[in-house]
């Protein structure tokens, strides 16, 4: 039985006892979508924003630095990845994190690991993910996105691209770091989690109830054929035209992926989600826009390129597996 079992059976309740419509009904086929959906994206999101904000009380940025710090090859680039699931972060703070982990002797191609995964496998994308596509593509969207961030950083290592770093950040000195900082007790762990799922849910609960209420509608009413003719399975360009798209969208994913849900069910393949998930996510405009202050031109380009180009394989790996 599944655990969202209650959502579905009252979200039928009340589509055909209060509103006397019926489910095969282009209307009641869209209420009955969004009634659903949101009360399971919405606690899948708290519970694991809560978990991996517990899990961020132990991996304060100064840790992982000291963590990554001498790290080489694909030891460095792996372990980099797997930290990055459990410590996201915003754009905002993606400059400070490039400066602090390259003077604290982070190299280049470990940095971009953690830069790659961080944005990419966030618990945002993970809860949306899981509530509008189970635990298994979830699953295998995070082994991408982690495989993707161990070989994008590799690749970006072996060029030795350093010179393409702009030259203050090497002037700049190092911070101390405070390592006596007292420790939390286990409920003061769970107090930061709490606190950070609520502040998360907050921030992102408008986006996702207007994506589902877009993709309700796209659920009940956009003819299947119309999706299967322009982005379905037959058309080899339908990845690389999702990548292109989610590369310079300026959106938040919490309002993407439910629509996207909907458009899987008219027959959009889910490699061509995957992708475009990730183009949206570790390709963001406002990223991009922040990284240029610490990295040069030619260097962002080359990061773009390995990372469109990885992306646009792993949609079409994930087509032809599934």
């Amino acid at each position: 039985m599944s655990p969202f079992a209650l959502f579905d059976w009252l979200a039928r309740w009340i589509v055909t006892s209060v509103f006397g419509l019926s489910l095969g009904s282009h209307l009641g086929s869209s209420v009955h979508f969004f009634l659903y959906d949101v009360p399971k994206v919405m606690t899948l999101l708290l519970f694991i924003s809560f978990i991996v904000g517990t899990i961020q009380t132990w991996l304060r940025p100064e840790k992982v630095r000291r963590i990554l710090g001498g790290k080489r090859t694909i030891l460095g680039n792996g372990l980099a990845a797997g930290i990055g699931i459990f410590t996201p972060f915003c754009s905002c703070s993606a400059v400070p994190l490039f400066i602090g982990f390259l003077k604290g002797g982070v190299p280049l191609g470990v940095t971009f690991s953690y830069l790659i995964a961080a944005p990419m496998v966030n618990e945002v994308a993970v809860a949306l993910l899981w509530g509008l596509f189970g635990f298994r593509v979830t699953a295998i969207y995070i082994g991408f996105g982690v495989g993707l961030a161990l070989i994008g950083g590799i690749v970006i290592g072996l060029l030795r691209l350093e010179k393409w770093v702009e030259p203050f950040i090497w002037s700049i000195q190092s911070g101390v770091v405070d390592d006596a900082a007292p420790s939390l007790s286990l409920r003061e762990r769970f107090h930061e989690g709490w606190r950070s799922s609520r502040e998360i849910f907050a921030t992102v609960w408008p986006y996702i109830v207007g994506g589902i209420g877009i993709g309700a509608g796209i659920h009940g009413y956009l003819p299947q054929d119309l999706i299967v003719r322009w982005a379905g399975p037959q058309n080899p360009l339908a990845v690389p035209i999702a990548v292109i798209i989610g590369v310079p969208l300026y959106a938040n994913v919490a309002g993407v992926l439910p629509i996207t849900e909907a458009l899987v069910g008219k027959g959009l393949p889910l490699g061509t989600v995957l992708s475009f998930t990730m183009a949206v996510t570790a390709l963001s405009l406002p990223e991009m826009v922040i990284l240029r202050k610490v990295l040069r031109p030619q260097l962002l380009t080359v990061f773009i390129a390995v990372m469109t180009s990885g992306i646009i394989g792993v949609g079409y790996l994930f087509n032809a597996l599934m």
